[in-house]
């Protein structure tokens, strides 16, 4: 055996050893700085989103709601539509080359929604950067496999925060940057940051060469390859089921938080910090909790999340104040944060390696999906039965998240070889 193969990471697992790389650590730098970026450029546009739609010549008011509404949701439902597909051909063709095609089919198109002439062409740039992008899942994927197993709760929840650190980042960005340079120029700005992020991944991401794949048997790959189907199923529906909890109470926030303010200047305000302090919250316990995952295990640490985010839901119909809501969902966000590097760490845990992008893709389509379903039935609820019934009504779901995780864990199940 020579040099190479003997090579052993810092944290003692062989070079390559089950598609491991001993790159991971500099992989996870460059994933976890591209990711940050790339979400920004996605979401800086939410604060000018409306201006912007005006400027394309959309005049009345309710029409511009409506095209805002439009294009904000086309990226999401376009890459809920393609994830899963971009995960199997990085199964093929490599997790990088898929980091690659996402970081510079974003660069073009954000680049191009600088240039867009009216509605229509912005709504199809939209749809374009989720078909081509994916960028933070794809590096999800890259981490998951590329990383040795025992680190990788406290590696995805490093990357976890870099995502959601920009999702808390991009708004504020976006408030800031039109009123200096424009709002063309700001999307031109941002796809030129991308396009680092592009030069980056191509340069310093090292993906671990992996055997060549043998053609295998009808009913060998897929869904058939998982040999135990129930982990998955039930981290698919976790998944969804955390963005449901986080996007339910989008749509009544600012009605909710009106109720609790009295001076009615302040609600705004009230509102961006009810919305900021639950992504507070997650980053910065996503890589402490995916560490404990890595050392009691990652279902104790899910149904325990599940558990008190149930518990944290209850309160929060019955404050009086807007500052308590605020902590709550601080709180809230502190208890939420395990989840997302958890969920793919079972994923990984118990699908092969070769087709491990294709359901962690799958996983990521489900997400996609609770950020659809989320503000719908917040928004339905909320309109028709009372703003407190959105708060119960979610806790009651993530209550029965956290009983049926308890059920499908494998220490639940002693016929099935234990998984973490």
């Amino acid at each position: 055996m020579d040099s190479g193969t003997q090579e052993k990471t810092k944290a003692g697992e062989p070079a390559g050893a089950d598609g491991q790389s001993i790159h991971w650590r500099r992989n996870l730098v460059v994933c976890l700085l591209g990711s940050f970026t790339t979400i920004i450029a996605m979401t800086l546009l939410l604060p000018f989103l409306p201006l912007y739609v005006e400027q394309l010549g959309v005049s009345d008011h309710a029409a511009i709601v409506q095209w805002s509404g439009i294009a904000y949701g086309a990226t999401f439902f376009s890459a809920a539509l393609t994830a899963p597909l971009w995960g199997r051909l990085g199964d093929r063709y490599g997790r990088k080359s898929m980091l690659i095609r996402a970081s510079l089919g974003m660069a073009v198109s954000m680049s191009l929604m600088g240039m867009a002439q009216n509605a229509w062409q912005l709504v199809a740039l939209r749809l374009f950067a989720g078909i081509a992008g994916g960028y933070a899942s794809g590096s999800v994927i890259l981490v998951a496999t590329q990383t040795p197993r025992q680190r990788s709760g406290w590696a995805l929840g490093v990357l976890s925060s870099g995502v959601m650190a920009g999702n808390l980042v991009g708004p504020l960005v976006g408030g800031a940057l039109p009123q200096l340079i424009g709002i063309r120029e700001t999307f031109l700005l941002a796809g030129g940051v991308i396009f680092f992020t592009f030069l980056a991944t191509t340069f310093f991401i090292r993906e671990e060469a992996r055997p060549k794949r043998k053609k295998a048997a009808k009913g060998e790959g897929g869904w058939a390859a998982v040999p135990d189907k129930r982990p998955v199923l039930a981290m698919m529906a976790t998944g969804m089921l955390l963005m449901v909890a986080n996007m339910s109470i989008e749509p009544i926030i600012t009605v909710y938080v009106a109720q609790l303010v009295e001076n009615n200047a302040h609600v705004t305000m009230v509102s961006g910090l009810v919305m900021s302090a639950t992504a507070l919250g997650a980053i910065l316990s996503a890589s402490r909790l995916g560490k404990l995952a890595d050392r009691v295990g990652h279902w104790s640490v899910i149904i325990g999340c599940l558990a008190v985010s149930a518990l944290l839901l209850v309160p929060q119909a019955f404050v009086t104040t807007g500052w308590q809501l605020v902590a709550l969902r601080f709180l809230m966000g502190l208890a939420l944060g395990g989840l997302l590097p958890c969920i793919a760490s079972v994923i990984r845990h118990n699908v092969p390696d070769r087709i491990a992008g294709n359901v962690l893709g799958i996983s990521t389509s489900a997400q996609y999906a609770g950020q659809v379903v989320g503000p719908l039935a917040g928004g339905f609820v909320g309109g028709h039965i009372g703003m407190r019934a959105v708060f119960l009504g979610t806790a009651v779901l993530m209550a029965a998240g956290a009983a049926s995780n308890w059920l499908a864990r494998p220490e639940a199940r002693p016929a099935t070889a234990p998984n973490r």
